[in-house]
């Protein structure tokens, strides 16, 4: 019986996995999700809203604040959020918690509207996209 039991157990996680695109991928976002855009797929907050990374920001650190975060808003993680797959949170300057991708801090863009804009690419040749496969 218990051998039953084990083979109908991994066939159920086959079928998950299969119906998650092949791979347990899912979990490796926690709040955040992958969103199809016209540059392909990228990683968005839980709106469904593009996520940017901005060069002047540092490993771990983020450098916009103030007037540069009123356009370019920070990702902000929650007291219970954890860490997951290549995503990270860091505290920012004002003691809030921010999402990052492999340390890199993430932002939306007040441009975008709707789910799957990307108007913030390449923005001042400093703000992009995080691409995801």
């Amino acid at each position: 019986m218990r051998y039953a039991y084990a083979i109908g157990l991994a066939a159920a996680t086959a079928l998950a996995l299969v119906a998650l695109g092949g791979s347990g991928r899912a979990d490796e976002y926690g709040p955040l999700k992958v969103v199809k855009t016209s540059a392909g797929n990228v990683l968005a907050d839980p709106k469904g809203m593009t996520l940017y990374t901005y060069d002047k920001d540092e490993a771990g650190k983020s450098n916009c604040s103030g007037e540069c975060a009123e356009y370019w808003p920070p990702v902000l993680a929650g007291a219970a959020d954890k860490a997951v797959g290549g995503l990270t949170i860091i505290k920012r300057a004002d003691g809030t918690m921010q999402w990052a991708d492999d340390g890199k801090p993430l932002y939306t863009f007040v441009n975008d509207k709707k789910s799957g804009d990307i108007t913030g690419d390449k923005k001042n040749n400093v703000w992009h996209i995080v691409k995801e496969e």
